[in-house]
């Protein structure tokens, strides 16, 4: 099976951790940012092409996605709801 998506994730993946920045910084640039074990409170991990991640959320089912840096410490950030 072919990943049309990889060349592109893989080039943004390195974007993201190169430019890796502290939660202050994320936060400024994306909205809520979340450490490994607060996202694992909001969210149900689905499964992962870093730099992406797919979640459902608890607290209403709804599915998504969210970026992460590897860090450390590993953030999570950029909420976007599935639209399907």
């Amino acid at each position: 099976m072919t990943d049309d998506t990889e060349d592109l994730r893989r080039l943004l993946q390195a974007k993201v951790n190169a430019e890796a920045a502290g939660r202050e910084a994320l936060e400024a640039r994306y909205g809520q940012v979340w450490s490994t074990d607060q996202m694992c409170a909001d969210f149900e991990a689905i499964g992962f092409l870093a730099p992406f991640i797919v979640v459902r959320r608890k607290a209403d089912g709804v599915r998504g996605s969210l970026m992460f840096q590897h860090g450390p410490p590993r953030y999570y950030f950029g909420w976007q709801e599935d639209r399907r």
